[in-house]
């Protein structure tokens, strides 16, 4: 099955939305190129529906979106009465198709995830880069089958009493917000085949033990003893989850958690070293140095 995969931020945009309830025989309309993402949710029957060569049954408690740049249609008329919910959205970031089977993590998104080594310096402060603020990839599968329906529905019917008071700001600003909770319900389905991977547990719970840890000690013999894994076998679920091993990955997060001291603090650097679990401030510099660019005293200046 298809994967969406949108880069955020930007948020994908809600724009309207309403409820289509059909008799026997309703037909899809034949459309194409409409510009927008359309998220269709049944809730009750069944919808037969077109994308270019492919078809699409969407059965009650299911979802399908369908992409702006093609040709939909009804493959077939409904064999009962059919209600559901269409919602109308559009991002105004990148978004792509992988064609990959949503259980697959695939190249393309480790390269996604995978932090990057070397920062370049320019002669103006860049914000963003010194606090790992990044584009990520929110990813969607073209069909689903919901894992709360209950919950969507009652979201969609939150947006629909919204309507009449769409002009005020605040109102659309609760839309967004609503919609954004919409979208987090359709992704879970990914995250839940995801997290089902023993592979993926195994990253993570290296990851959570990294992070919670980043201060103490920590080497591969520890970290396989505390997740009662093979040392070998956690590297490579977390080169594969995260584009590294878990020694740059815990160096990673501890120049992170750096540049907030740095910028919080007026600690000497030698603390900060400390702080972070580096036991030698010269190294604490160096690595410093060739993750970001620039030495841990000059990002403190950038913001003095």
């Amino acid at each position: 099955m298809d994967i969406l995969q949108f880069s955020v931020p930007p948020l994908p945009h809600y724009i309207i939305s309403g409820l289509n309830q059909f008799q026997t025989g309703y037909l899809h309309p034949n459309r194409q190129h409409i510009q927008v993402f359309d998220l269709l949710i049944v809730r009750q029957g069944c919808l037969y529906i077109g994308e270019e060569d492919r078809s699409f049954t969407v059965n009650a408690g299911e979802a399908l979106i369908l992409r702006p740049d093609c040709h939909h249609y009804g493959s077939e008329g409904c064999r009962e009465d059919t209600a559901y919910y269409w919602l109308h959205f559009q991002t105004s970031g990148s978004w792509s198709v992988d064609s990959a089977s949503s259980s697959v993590w695939s190249e393309a998104d480790e390269a996604r995830m995978k932090p990057a080594v070397e920062a370049s310096v320019s002669a103006e402060p860049l914000p963003a880069a010194y606090f790992g603020i990044g584009p990520f990839s929110l990813r969607l599968s073209q069909l689903i089958t919901l894992l709360q329906p209950a919950r969507i529905e009652e979201l969609l019917l939150q947006l629909e009493m919204l309507k009449s008071n769409a002009h005020l700001t605040s109102v659309r600003f609760r839309q967004q917000i609503l919609f954004q909770e919409i979208l987090q319900q359709l992704a879970a389905s990914i995250e839940q085949g995801r997290s089902g991977s023993q592979s993926t547990a195994c990253a993570e719970q290296a990851a959570s033990f990294l992070r919670a840890h980043y201060r103490e000690e920590i080497t591969t013999a520890r970290l396989g003893e505390s997740l009662n894994f093979h040392p070998v076998y956690i590297a490579r679920c977390m080169n594969r989850e995260y584009g590294c091993s878990p020694i740059e990955y815990l160096l990673r997060y501890r120049i992170e958690q750096s540049k907030l001291l740095l910028m919080q603090t007026s600690f000497p650097i030698a603390r900060i070293a400390e702080e972070v679990g580096f036991n030698q401030a010269p190294y604490f510099s160096s690595s410093f140095m060739k993750l970001e660019g620039i030495s841990p005293r000059q990002y403190r200046q950038r913001f003095s």
